[in-house]
Order: C-alpha cells, then sequence, then structure tokens
C-alpha cells in the first residue's frame, strides 16, 4: 500500500532515470561472499522450527507438500516490495524533504530504510497504517519465535531428559516460566545488539551451518547417520564457523580465509563450513556403525546406545499418519538389535529414546551372545541361563 505513494512523491526520480544507479554491481572478488549468502538465505531458512510449526501442524503429508511449495513462491513474491522500497529510497533526494540526518546516507542510516520511507515519502495515514503493519508482523514473529523456543525446552530438554516422567500439567508449567525466561533474554539481546538485520542473519548463519546438514541426512539418508555422526558434525561445524569470526558478536577472524580483506571474509566459509559437516556426518556415523557391528568395539562401548547397545524397551518413530504422528511399537526381539543382520529399519541410526532404558539391559553382553538370545527368544526357546525374560514389549 505505501509502495505508490512513495513512488509519486516529488522527491523521488525516476527509476529509469540516468541519474539513478538503484541497481548496483557486484565486484567480482566479492562474487563468492554474495554465493555464500545466496546459499544462506536459500538453504538456511529451511531448519527453523516456526516452518516445522507449520508443517507438523497440518492434517496431511501432502497438504504439508503443498503448504510448502506455496510458501516458497510466496516468498519470491513478497520480496518484490522490499526491493521496490530500496530502489526508491536510493533514488530519493533525501536533503529536500523533512530528513534532517546526514546526506548522503551512511550504514546506520540505510538499516532504518523502511520507517524513513515511510516517515517522510508517504501520507501521514499511509504511515500510520504503514508501521502498524511492521509492528503487527514483528509482535506475530515475536511471540511464535518464543513459544517455540520455551515449548522446544519444555518438551525436549526437560522431559526427555530430565523428568521422563512429568505429567503435562508439570510440562505446561515449565512452558509457561519458560516463556517469561525466554522473553526477559530476548529483550536484553534487542536492547544490546546494534543491529536486528544482523541478529536474524547470524541465525540464519547458524541454521545453515549446523542444523541443515543433520536435516537432510536424518529425513532423507536416516540409515546413514547416527548419534556419534551428528555431535561430531555439529562440532566441526561450530569450530569451523567462529574460526571466520563475527563482527556482530565481536570476535575475530582466527584464520583469514582467501580474499580477506581486513575486514570481512569474502571466501564463502560459510557453505565450506557446512559441507564439513556434512561429510564429518557421513564418515562418522559409517566409522562408529562399521567399528561395532564388526566386534572391534564391545556394545558396552556404545555410549550413546544407537548402534548396537540399543535399549530393550523402545519406541519407534514411524511415517506420520493422516493428520497425526504413528507412534510405532516396540518389538519383542529387543536384544537382537545387536545384531547386525537383524536389526530393523525403524531401531537404528540414533532415533531410540534412551530415556526409556530398564534395567535388564546388560551393555557386558558381547556380540555374539547377543545374537544366540536373541535367536532363541525370536524362535520361542526359554532362556536357561536368564532369570528373567529376555525380551520386553511395550506398546504405546
Amino acid at each position: 500500500m505505501c509502495v505508490p505513494f512513495a513512488w509519486m512523491n516529488e522527491h523521488v526520480l525516476p527509476l529509469s532515470s540516468q541519474e539513478v544507479d538503484w541497481i548496483g554491481r557486484v565486484p567480482s572478488e566479492e562474487y563468492g561472499f554474495y554465493i555464500d549468502y545466496g546459499l544462506l538465505l536459500i538453504l538456511g531458512g529451511i531448519p527453523w522450527q516456526v516452518y516445522f510449526q507449520r508443517v507438523l501442524s497440518s492434517k496431511s503429508a501432502g497438504r504439508a507438500q503443498i503448504l510448502s511449495y506455496v510458501a516458497a513462491f510466496g516468498c519470491v513474491i513478497m520480496a518484490i516490495p522490499p526491493v521496490l522500497i530500496g530502489a526508491i529510497a536510493r533514488s530519493t533526494a533525501w536533503n529536500e524533504t523533512a530528513y534532517k540526518g546526514p546526506y548522503p546516507l551512511t550504514e546506520t542510516e540505510t538499516s532504518m530504510i523502511l520507517p524513513m520511507v515511510l516517515q517522510y515519502l508517504t501520507p501521514d495515514f499511509i504511515s500510520f497504517f504503514g508501521l502498524g503493519a511492521v509492528s503487527a508482523a514483528v509482535m506475530s514473529s515475536a511471540d511464535s519465535s518464543v513459544l517455540s523456543a520455551s515449548s522446544m525446552f519444555a518438551r525436549n530438554v526437560y522431559k526427555l531428559i530430565f523428568r521422563q516422567n512429568a505429567s503435562e500439567m508439570e510440562i505446561i508449567w515449565v512452558m509457561r516460566v519458560s516463556i517469561f525466561v525466554v522473553g526477559i533474554l530476548a529483550t536484553i539481546m534487542a536492547l544490546t545488539i546494534p543491529s536486528i538485520y544482523g541478529l536474524w542473519s547470524m541465525c540464519s548463519d547458524l541454521v545453515y551451518v549446523i542444523l541443515f546438514p543433520q536435516l537432510l541426512m536424518v529425513v532423507h539418508f536416516k540409515h546413514h547417520c547416527n548419534t556419534y555422526g551428528s555431535l561430531a558434525a555439529y562440532i566441526v561445524a561450530f569450530l569451523v564457523r567462529t574460526s571466520g569470526g563475527e563482527p556482530l558478536m565481536g570476535l575475530p577472524a582466527l584464520i583469514h580465509y582467501p580474499g580477506w580483506d581486513g575486514e570481512k571474509q569474502l571466501f564463502p566459509f560459510r557453505t565450506m563450513a557446512m559441507l564439513m559437516s556434512l561429510v564429518t556426518l557421513i564418515f562418522v556415523s559409517w566409522g562408529t556403525k562399521y567399528v561395532f557391528e564388526s566386534g572391534y568395539l564391545a556394545p558396552g562401548y556404545d555410549w550413546f546406545r544407537c548402534v548396537v547397545n540399543i535399549p530393550e524397551d523402545v519406541v519407534r518413530v514411524g511415517e506420520p499418519a493422516e493428520g497425526e504422528m504413528a507412534v510405532m511399537t516396540s518389538g519383542a526381539m529387543g536384544r537382537m538389535y545387536g545384531a547386525a543382520t537383524l536389526a530393523g529399519k525403524d531401531e537404528m541410526n540414533g532415533r531410540i529414546n534412551p530415556a526409556l532404558e530398564t534395567d535388564e539391559d546388560d551393555p557386558a553382553l558381547d556380540l555374539a551372545q547377543m545374537k544366540e538370545k536373541a535367536m532363541a527368544n525370536a524362535a520361542g526357546a526359554p532362556l536357561k541361563e536368564q532369570n528373567a525374560p529376555l525380551g520386553a514389549q511395550t506398546q504405546l
């Protein structure tokens, strides 16, 4: 609504005028820098919690796919107004308007282009509605982010790690306290971080470098990754990314990659960190799987219990059903998960909740004993050497 009024302002030169270079140009030495940020914006926007909230709330997988495709085209369409507003600001003679700040505009003023266009280039009633719409959008995104962070902490951290038997009311109260704490932390960050855009860019940066490789492998190649590979990939990505420095956080560049100009990295080191994380995830997962399943390491050393030393009582995550996530029933032959040739496709690669371990699990058993007892249990033969039944079945 504000674009036509700002475009027709008398102080704005036509975009087709030779005096206005609103497109600009990219120096050849900065090609890698722009490619790095382009991939960051495209791929780094996928593993966001707010996106998956919408996807998981869909009635079916088909509707979630349609929602995602429509949102992709919507992002392209919604990028047009910001581009036009930036072009209008670039072709405006700001010293002829009511603006009293420095001219030409400095980097501080360019981060305030949208409110400046609304205030100085549009009528008062358009400025009122425009700023109101921006404020509403900001508040909507803010409360969604606070709720996402609080719910993730309550469900994924408090319940799964500290209190597996917590009631639903207890989880709700933890979520309420988390909302209050996250709100305080967000306020402190807003008051101390000089650039909101820089903060958003840094968050996208970390999501792209650390989370995107993990999401890619878990969704499309789940049989080729496990907890050990994920942890190693996280550490590698974090170290490589921080070695490039971050001016917003006051972190100096520990490594000057090719193209370092004294202030910023022109080399696409973010994409390099993402690829190194992906390669680390694949090879560490394969290596740990090989050493455990081949018998080079005893099952007792599978500390994360995601390769061979898997707990007897498990919850398997299946494919999403119509309108809900299907929770699979654990198999009766829990012990045979230690055998490489007998492990089911849904019971491997770190997707088992270690919080559901029972006291019957004996990590001292070697791989041969586990195979033998699993075969005996599957055939229905009693195990004379055990005082209690070996296999336990838990149905949710």
